[in-house]
C-alpha cells in the first residue's frame, strides 16, 4: 500500500468510525505527514517497507528539532498509525519498540574513532566501492544528514578550497570545511568514477552506476552491508555517523556553538545532548586512569 493512501485511510478512520474531534485529526495529520515525508526522503513509497530501523531513526531524528512533549506526541501518532494498519490490513507493525517517555533524551549511539577507521578500511578500488567509500566519508566527514548527502549538487562543493555549502532543513545554508581524507576520496570519485556513469546533465554530485542520483535507502543498505564486514556489533545507520561526527568534534575540543552551526541545529539545546556523551566518556576515562578510583572505601580505627 502506498504511503499516501495508508495515511488517507487512517485519517478517514479517525474522523469516521473513531469519531475523533476535527482538531485531533488535524494534529495526527500534521505529525504523520512529517513521518511520511521522512519515509519518502529515505526512498520508501510503500508503507510495508517501513521497518524497525527506519522508525528508530525517525524517532531519534525528532530530537534535533522538537521538544520532548512534541516528540512524545509524534511517536504516539506514528505508533497508532501502524497499529491501525496492522489491525485492518495485517501490515507488519514496526513500532512495537517505540517508548513514549517523559524523561531525558536518550544518548545517541555513535562510533569510536577506531570504529570509523575500520568502516573506512573495507573498501576496494573498484568503482562502486569508491562511490560507497566517498558517500560514507562525506556523511561522516561533513556531519551530513543522509538526505543532504543525496541532494548535494556539484555547485555546492568546492574541492579545491575544501568546503561545501549545505542546504539543510528550513532552507538554511551552512558552510562546512571538508577534511583532507574526505576531500581526497571525493576527488577520486568525482574526477575518475562519476564521468564514467554520467548520462545526462544532472548536477547531482553523487551519481550511481546508472547515472542517477544516489538515494537514501541505497546508503542505508550499503552501510548495513559494510558493517557486516567489520567486527562492529553496534546498530550503525547513516544518521549515527552524523552523531559520531559531532561527538568526535566535541572530544577534539570544539565548542557547542561551533558544532551547532556545523550540524545546522536551530536550537543550542539540541546540540547539548553531546555534552552528556562527553561527560560519560570523561567519567570512564577517570575511572580507568585515576589512581584512587579503584581503591576501596576508607577504613577507620586500628
Amino acid at each position: 500500500m502506498k504511503t499516501d493512501r495508508a495515511l488517507k485511510e487512517y485519517l478517514l478512520s479517525l474522523s469516521g468510525s473513531e469519531g475523533k474531534a476535527e482538531n485531533t485529526v488535524k494534529s495526527y495529520a500534521r505529525d504523520l505527514k512529517k513521518y511520511i515525508g521522512y519515509l519518502k526522503e529515505e526512498g520508501i513509497e510503500d508503507i510495508e517497507k517501513a521497518d524497525e530501523l527506519l522508525v528508530e531513526d525517525f524517532v531519534f531524528s525528532l530530537q534535533e528539532d522538537y521538544a520532548a512533549s512534541s516528540q512524545n506526541r509524534m511517536k504516539t501518532s506514528v505508533r497508532n498509525f501502524h497499529r491501525f494498519l496492522n489491525f485492518k490490513y495485517d501490515i507488519h507493525d514496526p513500532t512495537q519498540n517505540i517508548q513514549v517517555t517523559r524523561g531525558e533524551k536518550r544518548l545517541p549511539v555513535y562510533c569510536t574513532v577506531e570504529e570509523i577507521e575500520e568502516i573506512m578500511s573495507v573498501f576496494s578500488e573498484e568503482p562502486k566501492d569508491i562511490l560507497d567509500h566517498a558517500l560514507l566519508e562525506t556523511i561522516y566527514g561533513l556531519g551530513l544528514r543522509v538526505s543532504e548527502c543525496c541532494s548535494l549538487k556539484i555547485s555546492q562543493v568546492n574541492l579545491e578550497e575544501g568546503f561545501a555549502k549545505i542546504l539543510g532543513k528550513g532552507s538554511k545554508e551552512r558552510l562546512i570545511p571538508i577534511p583532507a581524507r574526505t576531500k581526497d576520496i571525493m576527488k577520486i570519485y568525482f574526477h575518475n568514477i562519476r564521468p564514467l556513469w554520467q548520462k545526462t546533465n544532472d548536477n547531482s554530485f553523487f551519481l550511481n552506476e546508472k547515472g542517477r542520483p544516489v538515494y537514501p535507502r541505497y546508503i542505508q543498505n550499503m552501510l548495513e552491508s559494510v558493517i557486516g564486514k567489520t567486527s562492529i556489533r553496534k546498530h550503525i545507520t547513516p544518521h549515527k555517523l552524523r552523531h559520531s561526527y559531532a561527538t568526535h568534534l566535541l572530544e577534539g575540543g570544539a565548542d557547542l556553538r561551533t558544532i551547532q552551526e556545523l550540524l545546522g541545529h536551530s536550537d543550542i539545546s539540541t546540540t547539548e545532548i553531546y555534552t552528556h556523551v562527553e561527560s560519560g566518556r570523561l567519567k570512564n576515562t577517570y575511572m580507568k586512569s585515576h589512581p584512587m578510583s579503584n581503591i576501596g572505601g576508607l577504613k577507620h580505627g586500628k
